[in-house]
C-alpha cells in the first residue's frame, strides 16, 4: 500500500504531525505533493534507477520526497545532516544523485557543495530560499497534479553511520513492482509483528536521516497511520508528545530510555503515557537493568528488535519472552541465523563468533566498494552476509549479541566485549554516560579502558574513578574491570545514540 489509497477513505487525517508546533500534512496533501514532485522530477529527466539525496532537518516535508522517490522507481538517499560540507559531497557523489532536495534549515552546507557536486542537476530548497537552489514550492505548483501513467516501487539507499570507517552505501536490487502493489518486505514484516495499522500514532523521537525513522514512517504510512516527528529528541518533550497525540506506538533507542529515567520522578510521573500500546527499541544493545527499570514504568509493551540498515536480517523478541531470555534480541523473522568463527566454520548453541544471516539472494552489495560487499560474505556461503556483530545463539534460536568484531578487546589472550562493561556502568547515578575501548599494553596486548561523562552532579578525579572501580568489581569479572579510567566532556555519539568508537580509538592509538 502507499499514502494515496487512503485519500478517498480519510483526505483529512494527519499523515505528519510535528511534535511542538503541530505543524501537519494530510493524506491529501501527502499525495498530491509527492505526486507532483514525482511529475517534476520525471520532467527533468529522471528515470526509474536514477538517484535522489536529500538533506534536511527533521521536517515533514521529508516524507514527500520519501514517496515521490518510491512512486518514481528511484533510489532515495537521505543524508546525514550533521556531517561536514565535504562528507555531504561525498555521499552525494558516490551514490549518483542527479537531484538533490534540501531544507533551508541546512541552508550553510547545502550552499557549499554546489561547486563540488556537479554530477546534481536538479536542485531544489523548501522553508525558504537557499542560494543556487530552485524553489520546491514553486516545482511543485508548476507540475501536473496527476499520477504518471507506470509508478514503479522505489526503494532507499541509505549510508552506514561510519561508526567504524568511512560511510558505504548500501545497494539493495530495485523491486519489481508497483507503489500500489503488496511485496514490500518492510510492511510485511513490521507491519504484523507490531501492529501497526490505520489506528496507529507513532512517535519518532530520532533523525529521519537515520533507516530506522524512514522505513518506520514509510511503514505507518503505507498501513494508514500517523508519524508523529519531533523535530529533536528532548526526553520530557517526548513524554508531553506521548501524552498530547496518544501515541500507540513509539520507537527509542536505549540511550533515550537512561535519559528518560534519569529524569525526576516527578517529571517521569507528570505525563499520562498509557495510551503506549508498543514501544519498540533498537540500534544498539539495551542494558539489562534500563530495560527492567522501563518495564517496570511502562509495562510489558516493549518490542525489541535486531537489525541494521543492510537489511541482511531481522530478529524480534517481545517483553513476554525477553523476561524468559534476558539480554536475548530474539528469533530471526528474516533470514536463518549461524554464528560462525573467523574462519567460517559454523559454532554451536552457546559459543560466540560473528552473527550471519543466510537469505535465499545475497540481501545487499555496498555501492561502489565490492571488496567490502566480498568481506561481509561467508567464505563458503556467499548468500550468507554479516555487518561484524558478535552474538551466539542458544538451543532454541534465540540470539544474544555480545558487541561488534572492531570493539572487541584481546588483553592477555582473552576476549572482552566493551558492552558488558558500558552495560554495568549506564545505571550508576554519576555516570551520565561512558564508553570502553581497548588501548595498546606493552605487556597486556591490550588493556581496558573506560572513558566517562560524568553526571552533572558528580565531580570528576581519582575518588570517582575509585568508586566506579568498586562498583564494576562488584558486578563483572574482576578480569574485565577497566584498568584505567578517563572522564570527559562529551562522548562521540551520533544523534541516534550509536557511540563513534572509532573517535576514541583513534585518540589513544599511541
Amino acid at each position: 500500500m502507499y499514502p494515496g489509497a487512503y485519500v478517498t477513505e480519510f483526505p483529512d487525517k494527519p499523515a505528519v504531525i510535528v511534535a511542538g508546533t503541530d505543524e501537519t500534512i494530510t493524506y491529501r496533501e501527502l499525495e498530491e505533493r509527492s505526486t507532483r514532485l514525482a511529475r517534476h522530477l520525471y520532467d527533468e529527466g529522471l528515470r526509474p534507477g536514477d538517484h535522489l539525496a536529500v538533506l534536511t532537518d527533521n521536517d515533514p516535508k521529508v516524507f514527500e520526497v520519501y514517496w515521490a522517490a518510491l512512486r518514481s522507481g528511484l533510489y532515495i538517499t537521505s543524508v546525514n545532516r550533521h556531517l561536514a560540507a565535504a562528507e555531504v559531497s561525498y555521499i552525494v557523489n558516490d551514490c549518483g544523485a542527479k537531484a538533490l532536495v534540501v531544507s533551508a534549515g541546512v541552508a550553510e552546507v547545502a550552499r557549499k557543495i554546489v561547486p563540488e557536486t556537479p554530477g546534481v542537476t536538479i536542485r531544489l530548497a523548501y522553508n525558504g530560499p537557499v542560494e543556487h537552489y530552485d524553489s520546491y514550492a514553486d516545482a511543485l505548483a508548476g507540475a501536473s497534479k496527476e499520477p504518471l501513467p507506470s509508478q514503479p516501487r522505489g526503494i532507499d539507499m541509505l549510508y552506514s553511520s561510519g561508526t567504524t570507517g568511512r560511510p558505504k552505501g548500501i545497494k539493495p536490487a530495485l523491486p519489481t513492482h508497483q507503489v500500489h502493489e503488496p511485496g514490500d518486505i518492510n510492511v510485511a514484516t513490521s507491519g504484523p509483528l507490531f501492529g501497526f495499522d490505520r489506528d496507529t500514532v507513532y512517535l519518532s523521537p530520532a533523525p529521519v536521516y537515520h533507516a530506522a525513522p524512514l522505513r518506520f514512517g514509510g511503514i505507518v504510512h503505507a498501513l494508514g497511520g500517523t508519524v508523529v516527528l519531533m523535530q529533536k529528541f528532548d526526553a520530557e518533550a517526548a513524554l508531553a508528545a506521548i501524552e498530547r497525540h496518544g501515541v500507540t506506538h513509539s520507537q527509542w533507542v536505549p540511550t533515550m530510555f537512561v535519559r528518560m529515567l534519569k529524569l525526576d520522578e516527578a517529571i517521569r510521573n507528570k505525563y499520562d503515557v498509557s495510551s503506549q500500546r508498543v514501544a519498540i527499541h533498537a540500534a544498539a544493545p539495551c542494558p539489562v537493568d534500563v530495560k527492567r527499570a522501563m518495564l517496570d514504568w511502562w509495562g510489558p509493551i516493549l518490542y525489541e528488535y535486531f537489525g541494521s540498515t543492510e537489511g541482511n536480517g531481522f530478529t524480534v523478541i517481545s517483553t513476554e519472552e525477553w523476561l524468559r531470555k534476558p539480554g536475548s534480541v530474539g528469533q530471526s523473522k528474516l533470514g536463518i541465523p549461524h554464528i560462525c568463527r573467523e574462519d567460517g566454520e559454523e559454532l554451536p548453541p552457546g559459543e560466540v563468533g560473528l552473527i550471519y544471516f543466510e537469505r535465499e539472494l545475497l540481501a545487499f552489495r555496498y555501492h561502489n566498494d565490492p571488496e567490502k560487499t566480498a568481506r561481509a560474505q561467508h567464505p563458503r556461503h556467499p548468500n550468507w552476509t554479516t555487518t561484524g556483530d558478535i552474538g551466539y545463539l542458544d538451543e532454541e534460536g534465540y540470539l544474544f549479541p555480545t558487541d561488534r568484531k572492531d570493539f572487541m578487546i584481546i588483553s592477555g589472550g582473552v576476549n572482552i566485549y566493551p558492552q558488558e562493561i558500558e552495560d554495568a556502568l549506564a545505571l550508576h547515578p554519576k555516570v551520565q554516560d561512558v564508553a570502553v575501548i581497548g588501548v595498546p599494553d606493552a605487556e597486556m596486548g591490550e588493556s581496558v579502558k573506560a572513558v566517562v561523562l560524568p553526571a552533572p552532579q558528580a565531580e570528576p578525579g581519582q575518588e570517582l574513578a575509585e568508586e566506579l572501580t568498586g562498583y564494576l568489581r562488584e558486578r563483572i569479572a574482576r578480569y574485565k574491570v577497566p584498568r584505567s579510567i578517563d572522564f570527559a566532556t562529551e562522548l562521540p555519539r551520533t544523534p541516534t545514540g550509536k557511540l563513534v568508537k572509532r573517535v576514541l580509538l583513534d585518540r589513544y592509538a599511541h
